[in-house]
């Protein structure tokens, strides 16, 4: 069954996210975290498959009902993301999806832009218990690792020029000294952006089948 548009509040304001919920009615709540295109068909279609795996899934519009169909227009959206007011968004995504979700604690999973804003908000929210980043970038969003409440397992691709493998060695090096616990997989011969199967140019099935069930075992393993 598909999710939906719904609406949370976010600083006493409204904005939107797409919810996907399990046959069951209720499964361990999971935030889905935006590339940056948007709250696009393809992370609405992510969502959808935590659903069917038993999870409740809430991908808040980062954007505000903006979305790019070009990297020119994503890049513009990309910087011009207001980071005080996607913490905000963040915190109310996390109260929104606590009512769907049969785990005290949610989980939090981004790709891109979306894989360093689910990071984020795992130091905002106590409530995040696991966090998984897709080769998350954004260079104005600096989470303060000391406060993760959960474990974190980062999914970086060898030809990334974006999030290089240095760079995901550098995470996962920083989460450490922040004593944390931190997983890292560098897939080999792919690039950025291998889960995203509408990107013909960088989908690579079996890294992202890998991935995939990589991501619902750490879910499935830390959100009791």
């Amino acid at each position: 069954m598909p999710g939906k548009m719904v609406d949370f509040k976010s600083n006493g304001g409204t904005t939107q996210g797409y919810l996907a919920t399990p046959a069951s009615g209720k499964g361990p709540g999971l935030l889905v975290i935006q590339e940056w295109w948007g709250l696009v068909g393809h992370i609405k279609k992510v969502c959808d498959r935590f659903a069917a795996e038993g999870f409740s899934a809430l991908a808040p519009d980062m954007y505000h009902g903006q979305t790019a169909s070009e990297p020119d227009g994503a890049g513009k959206l990309f910087m011009a993301l207001n980071i005080a007011q996607a913490e905000k968004d963040l915190r109310g995504a996390a109260a929104a999806l606590a009512p769907h979700s049969s785990t005290q604690k949610i989980g939090a999973v981004g790709f891109c832009m979306g894989g360093q804003l689910a990071l984020f908000a795992a130091t905002l929210n106590p409530s995040v218990g696991a966090t998984v980043n897709f080769y998350g970038i954004h260079p104005n969003v600096k989470p303060d690792y000391s406060k993760l409440s959960g474990p974190v397992l980062g999914l970086f691709a060898e030809k990334d020029g974006f999030v290089t493998p240095q760079v995901a060695r550098d995470t996962d090096a920083a989460i450490k000294k922040a004593g944390k616990q931190s997983e890292i997989h560098i897939y080999p011969n792919v690039d950025h952006a291998f889960f995203y199967d509408e990107n013909t140019a960088a989908y690579n099935k079996a890294a992202a089948d890998d991935a995939w069930r990589r991501t619902l075992g750490h879910f499935r393993q830390h959100l009791k």
